[in-house]
C-alpha cells in the first residue's frame, strides 16, 4: 500500500508492509474492558477492529520523507529473515513486498540519505539491513542512520542481558559499516526535519518533525499505539517500558499537537493512519485525512 500527502515542499509517502488484526484491546491496554470499549465500538469497527476476531488492526509501515534536498525514511519495519526475541509470527519472513512499494514510490536503496527509528524494537528497523551471503549488510548503502543516544544504549543493554537478537542484526551492522551516527534527542538536521524526544515507550524514543512553509507534521512512533489512546491518554501499551512517563508523554504530545494542528503521521494508527488530533472533553479524538 502507498499513500502519498504534502507538506508545503515535503511530500510524504507511506509504505505498508503489513496491516492485520494484532491483539485484543485488553491484550494491549490492561484498562480496556469490555465495559470499558463500548462506548467507541461505533468507530473502532470496522477499521480500527476486526469484526470477527476483536482484535486491534495495526499496521507495520514506513513514512518516506522527500524533501527538496533529501530523502529520508522513519522507521524501517520488520524485514526479511529476522530472529525474533518475540512475537515469533514475524520471524523468518522472506516477503520483498515492502522493497517493491519501495520502488514502486520512486526510491531505490541508493537514493536514500538518512534513515531515522523512532525506537529500536523490532518493528520499527527490520530493513536497516538485509542478509547477504550470511552476513547481515545495511540495505541503504548511502544513507547516514541517525540514532538516539540513549535508544542505542537501551537497545545495546537489551542485546546484552536479555539476549535479543534485534540489535545486532539491525543496527550493528550500521555501526561497523560507518553509516551510523550518535545523536541527541532532539537533535536537528535541517530545516525541514529534527527529533522530538518522546520517552516513555522505550528509554529514548523520539518522533520525527517535519517543518515546510509554516506546516508542521509528526511521526508518532510508539508514544500510542491506538486510537483508543486519544480518548484514554493514560491508557499505557503492554510494553511501555516507563509506564508513568509514557502516559506524561503521550498526554502532553497530544495536547502539543492538537493545539498546533498538526498534521500527525501515526505509526500504528490503522489506514489511511494520517490525520489529526482534536481535543473532545478532557481527552481527544482522530480525524482521518485521506490521501
Amino acid at each position: 500500500m502507498i499513500d502519498r500527502h504534502r507538506l508545503g515542499d515535503i511530500e510524504i509517502t507511506r509504505i505498508v508492509e503489513l496491516e492485520e488484526p494484532f491483539l485484543a484491546p485488553d491484550k494491549m491496554f490492561a484498562e480496556a474492558t469490555p465495559e470499558a470499549i463500548a462506548p467507541h465500538l461505533d468507530w473502532l469497527l470496522p477499521q480500527a477492529m476486526c469484526p470477527d476476531s476483536g482484535r486491534l488492526i495495526l499496521p507495520i509501515q514506513t513514512y518516506v520523507v522527500r524533501t527538496p534536498h533529501h530523502v529520508a525514511l522513519v522507521d524501517t519495519c520488520i524485514g526479511n529473515h529476522k530472529r525474533m526475541a518475540g512475537f515469533k509470527r514475524w520471524a523468518g519472513r522472506d516477503d520483498d513486498t515492502w522493497l517493491k512499494n519501495l520502488a514502486a514510490a520512486g526510491v531505490q536503496p541508493e537514493d536514500v540519505d538518512f534513515v531515522f527509528c523512532t525506537h529500536l524494537h523490532l518493528d520499527h528497523c527490520g530493513w536497516n539491513t538485509q542478509l547477504k551471503d550470511g552476513r547481515w549488510v545495511p540495505t541503504f548503502p548511502k544513507a547516514k542512520y541517525l540514532f538516539a543516544h540513549e535508544e542505542y544504549a537501551y537497545a545495546e543493554r537489551r542485546a546484552r542481558e536479555e539476549n535479543d537478537p534485534v540489535f545486532g542484526d539491525n543496527v550493528l551492522p550500521v555501526m561497523e559499516a560507518g553509516l551510523g551516527q550518535l545523536v541527541a534527542p532532539d537533535f536537528v538536521i535541517n530545516d525541514h526535519l529534527s527529533f522530538e524526544s518522546t520517552p516513555g515507550h522505550t528509554p529514548g524514543h523520539i518522533s520525527v518533525h517535519l517543518e515546510s512553509a509554516a506546516h508542521h507534521a509528526v511521526v508518532t512512533g510508539d508514544l500510542i499505539h491506538s486510537p483508543l489512546q486519544c480518548a484514554h491518554p493514560e491508557w499505557n501499551f503492554l510494553y511501555d517500558e516507563i509506564p508513568d512517563l509514557a502516559r506524561r508523554t503521550r498526554r502532553a504530545f497530544l495536547e502539543r499537537h492538537a493545539d498546533a494542528h498538526t498534521l500527525v503521521l501515526a505509526s500504528h494508527f490503522p489506514s489511511p493512519s494520517v490525520g489529526h488530533f482534536m481535543r473532545q472533553g478532557d481527552a481527544f479524538r482522530y480525524r482521518y485525512v485521506t490521501p
